[in-house]
């Protein structure tokens, strides 16, 4: 009843309590500012509501719908409770806060489709909006969230896209850190082994030239109590002859026969002599020292011609500390990389682009499994991604040259090794057993760039990187 009430009590022009209502010879009642404004520039005084002329320029006041209006605003003020339960678009009607129109000061009720702008009932009437649409401003607020909706929709679509790309590269920093501290404790494995090494070749050696220096020294010590001995007979000998020499002529002569006996049974013997090596041999300790503790490091260093690149590898593959083996297991969860690629497959890391390179594949007792390079050739005036590999499945071997060739290879016995043989020279990709020596197969292709080596394997015995033998030439 109190919001029919206030119907009833409200300007049909501004939407609000009458303020000062007039009332037209048709019974209808306006607000007085509301009515000027409307007859503003308008030849003919007419109501606004069914069109008849006015017989007044001036119409009277209507005393009592102001009084009624001043009745129910008061009580209006005086019933909060009744305020609380207005619905919530009656509220923000009531809210002192609410925006004017700028121009008539009155509340903002439409919508110009045009102007795309709030208006008041008055602008809709005025020549600015001249033959604008209007819609209310509730139906424009739902249409304009709606298009608004729409327009912000690419926008959250790439808000999904960045913040996925985001947790890839916060998942890719956590896996560099990983990779770091891994890495940071192999090399440190690598090297308390080295200076373990070299600690050992320390002791030895030092232990060599120790043993050297008491043997010579021992050596040295039994010459010189030889000498030593020597020397006391003779002097000796000396002292007992010169005493006779100082002796009277006729005791002198008594003894002579005596002292020249004595003197004579006293031979110079051949004294002890320096003997050749009997000095440290420095040459031997000293000599290409560095050459000779890296030489005997030979046994501890091992040489693999291709290197696995575990950034390039499926994440259902297991790689060793070393990078030279890998075999088939659990999946694990790893950073998006465009290097990888499924398909149980892991590449060298190395592009092999001129001269001759051979690796040797340990393939074992795994059942299925495939070696090879790939990379660009020219093929029929153009360049294609080739793939040319040995393949084992099912008991059968096969040469493959992809995209369009394959042959079946007929093996005397099961392969436990097999050798890779790339010759940039002579353009050829050779595989062989090395165990028997005896050629597999050979693709003759023209090399347009790089090839890189590859392993792949669905098993969980390991693929292995044979180690080359380290030789030195001098």
């Amino acid at each position: 009843m109190a919001s029919r009430l206030e119907e009833d009590l409200t300007c049909p022009i501004c939407c609000e309590l009458f303020r000062e209502p007039v009332v037209l010879s048709c019974s209808h009642s306006f607000c007085k500012v509301c009515l000027q404004n409307w007859w503003r520039d308008k030849p003919i005084k007419t109501c606004p509501l069914c069109n008849r002329k006015s017989s007044r320029d001036i119409p009277p006041m209507n005393l009592a719908l102001r009084n009624l209006v001043q009745t129910f605003a008061e009580q209006k003020k005086q019933t909060p409770s009744e305020q609380r339960e207005q619905t919530p678009s009656e509220q923000r009607e009531q809210t002192p806060s609410e925006p004017l129109c700028s121009v008539h000061s009155k509340k903002l009720r439409l919508f110009c489709l045009d102007h795309q702008q709030p208006v008041c009932v008055i602008c809709r009437d005025s020549r600015t909006h001249k033959d604008h649409r209007f819609s209310p401003m509730e139906e424009a607020a739902e249409d304009l969230r709606e298009q608004l909706r729409t327009s912000i929709k690419p926008l959250q679509d790439k808000l999904q896209v960045l913040t996925g790309r985001k947790e890839q590269f916060e998942d890719a920093a956590a896996h560099i850190t990983a990779q770091a501290r891994q890495t940071e404790a192999q090399i440190r494995h690598q090297f308390e082994k080295l200076h373990q090494f070299l600690l050992e070749e320390e002791q030895s050696r030092m232990k060599a030239l120790r043993e050297e220096e008491e043997q010579k020294t021992h050596n040295m010590k039994d010459k010189m109590a030889t000498v030593s001995r020597q020397m006391e007979t003779v002097s000796k000998t000396i002292t007992e002859t010169e005493e006779q020499l100082r002796a009277t002529d006729i005791s002198f002569l008594l003894q002579y026969k005596s002292t020249v006996e004595r003197v004579q049974r006293r031979p110079l013997v051949e004294e002890p002599q320096m003997e050749p090596g009997a000095l440290i041999d420095q040459a031997k300790h000293l000599g290409n020292l560095d050459f000779n503790i890296w030489r005997n490091m030979k046994r501890l260093v091992k040489f693999y011609p291709v290197i696995l690149d575990p950034n390039r590898a499926d994440p259902e593959l297991i790689l060793s500390e070393d990078l030279s083996s890998v075999k088939s297991g659990e999946k694990q969860k790893l950073p998006q990389n465009p290097e990888r690629r499924k398909g149980h497959i892991v590449f060298g890391s190395e592009l092999f682009t001129s001269g001759t390179h051979s690796w040797d594949v340990e393939v074992g007792d795994s059942k299925r499994w495939s070696v090879g390079v790939i990379g660009p050739v020219q093929r029929r005036g153009k360049t294609e991604n080739v793939d040319c590999f040995i393949l084992f499945i099912d008991g059968k071997y096969s040469a493959c040259s992809l995209p369009d060739t394959v042959k079946s290879l007929s093996v005397r016995r099961s392969l436990q090794r097999l050798r890779v043989k790339l010759d940039f020279d002579r353009t050829t990709v050779t595989f062989s057993d090395p165990d028997t020596n005896t050629d597999l197969n050979t693709f003759t292709e023209t090399f347009t760039d790089g090839l890189v080596p590859y392993l792949i394997t669905k098993d969980n015995i390991p693929l292995k990187i044979l180690p080359k033998d380290v030789t030195v030439n001098m």
